[in-house]
């Protein structure tokens, strides 16, 4: 057996000579060029590699920047879902065992603090959201949104926004001519508590306020949401989904179900608006009205908790349908110049929203109401002086009196000119109104626009306007509330055609006056009464302390075909004037300023006026802005920012002290930080019932 030999597997010995056959030919090549290193070893140099049978190295591939984009989004992408495993891993009561370790103990939340204290449940509560905080659901769309049958357009993900921008603006876009539906488009509000409690995931709207009154005993069946298509005109909201009938039968049932207590009405924003033209709506006869007779109100509501109301409405309104910006807008283009106006996958951002948000009806309940009476003139404002320093310390009713002789010295040498609501330049905005010399551009002849047809898809009513129409706005120089409505007007008619047969933005004479029963001058506080309810009570909650927008310093933009012809100058400041990104700013919650907020409460309702002549008790709650104490507070307990102050305990703890049966005397009144009774008093806006008697001369 030892004489046998073991063959060798032919597949072996024949990839080993060719192994062999190979390493020889490598051989020779080194050594034909003479590369042998001095330990007799082959080594072959890069230069020889090439040359070996003509043939060249692979090209490295070139790292672009688009390859350094996705792995960048990659990463946080993959950060991000692991942050959120980790999230959902841990135990329940490990976040708050950090923040306390870090902070100390956390204050009990309102409902826990109210329910140790013995409070319980008792009149049931209505919520009424505001404009674009309320989720909308597709029942009906295009090609395009195949697969979306009840998926939410607007609120949640926000998905589709991402995956089919253009498809979702022509969805989220109303009827141009009609402010209703598109032919073949119909996207519904959402229903329940559901429509409102998160914006986005993460991000609540009323969800803490309602787990805080789930704490004290509230439910389903005494709590309710006041659901609507925040963008129709109020009443287009009943012609087309009988929202304000709906309204009207769900508190008559919460009334019924629970042994005849009145509701607590909650709303919040535009919101406000909207429940003030329910309360006309609701008693005016049918069929422009609901016909529930002039004691309605009386007989169903307890009182009304106005939060972060807009009653005069505001400046930041004005900016967004002049120009689809504000002062978000204006910083992210002071930091980025010229990003927002690039064309970007096709998609013109800014002239895409206002194409979109002029055809929605609402966003005209908010331009300033009152015109001059309430918002000054070229060379007045009820805030002239306001200083740019934070407000701190608490007023009770007795140190408000004291407030009208406590203006700053300093501040009144050099005051913005709030009245001046848009100029076209800083210098303008600091002159004296007499050396301002102004073309009137109600009367100019609008001019042929240059824009060709591509333009169309983004294009907005500033296509017809042309040169000239364009050239005739900057030359008026300045706009004080009075003139506002007539700029809209001349830029933006189909716009204001449909937004003045819905709202009326002045002040009555004569509230006798037959015209003053159309449903246009309802959402108007200052065309409008209240309900004759003797025993309601009305608030104010609002939060200060926060810089708001109140005028603007606009510019030519540099002529493009599809381009918005204005837009804020970014490079205008004067820290001495609360100038601040072409953005003069006042008291307020960062949305609404304190006079639009609080006026109504402080002076025209307050006691019996031709606006209020049951007399209906009104109250202001201000909650000082205090920002996170760390990044663990989220958004914090104690802001006073338009949305956040929602999660406020203490505005929460007032809310649900009122639910529970409490008055606006037990609360302790008023609760005012800011000046916002000496700014109400410099308003001269006639309270009586008398009919002023104009001169002949």
């Amino acid at each position: 057996m030892s004489s046998l030999r073991r063959r060798k597997p032919i597949n072996e010995s024949s990839d080993s000579k060719h192994n062999e056959e190979e390493e020889d030919e490598d051989h020779d090549d080194v050594d034909a060029d003479g590369d042998d290193d001095v330990n007799g070893k082959n080594k072959k140099t890069p230069s020889k590699i090439k040359k070996k049978r003509g043939e060249k190295p692979p090209k490295q591939p070139k790292w672009s920047c688009m390859d350094t984009c996705c792995w960048f989004i990659g990463c946080i992408c993959i950060t991000w879902w692991l942050l959120l495993f980790l999230y959902n891993a841990m135990p329940a009561s490990f976040p708050q065992y950090v923040t306390e370790a870090i902070t100390g103990p956390l204050p009990d939340p309102p409902g826990v603090k109210l329910k140790k204290e013995g409070l319980e449940a008792k009149h049931p509560v209505v919520f009424v959201p505001g404009i674009v905080t309320g989720g909308l659901e597709l029942w009906e769309g295009r090609e395009c949104a195949e697969g979306l049958f009840r998926k939410r357009l607007w609120g949640g993900t926000f998905g589709e926004v991402y995956k089919r921008p253009l498809c979702w603006v022509e969805h989220m876009s109303l009827d141009n001519e009609t402010g209703l539906d598109p032919c073949g488009i119909r996207v519904r509000p959402v229903s329940g508590l559901v429509a409102a409690d998160y914006f986005a995931p993460g991000y609540f709207v009323w969800a803490v306020l309602i787990a805080n009154l789930a704490r004290i005993g509230y439910e389903d069946k005494t709590m309710y949401m006041a659901a609507y298509d925040w963008r129709l005109s109020f009443q287009n909201t009943e012609v087309r989904d009988q929202t304000l009938s709906r309204i009207k039968s769900n508190i008559e049932l919460l009334v019924a179900t629970n042994g005849g207590r009145k509701v607590v009405v909650i709303p919040h924003s535009m919101g406000v608006l909207y429940f003030l033209h329910f309360m006309k709506w609701v008693e005016a006869p049918a069929p422009m009205g609901g016909g529930g007779g002039p004691d309605w109100c009386s007989k169903h509501i307890k009182a009304v908790v106005n939060i972060g109301g807009p009653f005069l409405g505001v400046p930041k309104a004005i900016a967004g349908l002049f120009s689809a910006e504000a002062k978000d807008i204006a910083v992210a283009r002071a930091l980025a110049p010229g990003f927002l106006d690039n064309d970007i996958f096709q998609f013109q951002t800014l002239q895409h929203v206002m194409r979109m948000s002029r055809t929605w009806d609402s966003t005209m309940s908010m331009i300033p109401r009152g015109g001059n009476t309430i918002w000054g003139g070229l060379d007045w404002s009820p805030e002239e002086g306001n200083s740019c320093a934070k407000k701190g310390e608490k007023k009770n009713e007795t140190q408000i009196a004291d407030q009208a002789g406590s203006e700053n010295a300093v501040c009144k040498a050099k005051s913005a000119n709030y009245g001046r609501i848009i100029s076209f330049g800083k210098d303008v905005a600091e002159a004296p109104s007499s050396d301002i010399e102004r073309i009137d551009f109600r009367g100019a002849i609008k001019g042929h626009s240059a824009a060709n047809t591509t333009c169309r898809d983004v294009w907005t009513e500033y296509h017809d306007m042309g040169f000239a129409g364009i050239k005739a706005v900057a030359e008026y120089k300045t706009y004080t509330a009075d003139s506002l409505v007539d700029l809209l007007h001349f830029v933006a008619p189909k716009m204001m055609a449909r937004g003045t047969a819905h709202f009326s933005y002045g002040v009555a004479d004569n509230l006798d006056d037959p015209q003053y029963k159309h449903y246009k001058y309802w959402s108007n506080p200052l065309e409008t009464r209240l309900p004759n309810a003797p025993d309601m009570e009305i608030y104010s909650l609002y939060g200060v302390g926060l810089p708001t927008e109140r005028a603007y310093v606009y510019k030519l933009s540099p002529h493009a075909e599809c381009s918005i012809p204005f837009k804020i100058d970014t490079s205008a400041d004067d820290e001495d004037t609360c100038l601040r990104d072409g953005v003069y700013s006042v008291d307020g919650d960062e949305t609404v300023p304190v006079l639009s907020a609080g006026f109504m409460c402080a002076k025209g309702w307050r006691g019996k006026t031709r606006f209020n002549p049951s007399g209906i008790r009104t109250y202001i709650r201000e909650y000082n802005h205090l920002p996170p104490a760390n990044l663990l507070e989220g958004r914090g307990t104690l802001s006073g920012a338009h949305v956040d102050i929602m999660g406020n305990f203490a505005l929460i703890e007032d809310v649900i002290r009122i639910a529970a049966g409490a008055s606006g005397e037990e609360l302790g009144g008023d609760q005012v930080y800011s000046k916002i009774f000496n700014w109400s008093e410099k308003i001269n806006l006639r309270l009586d019932e008398e009919i002023p008697v104009h001169s002949s001369r």
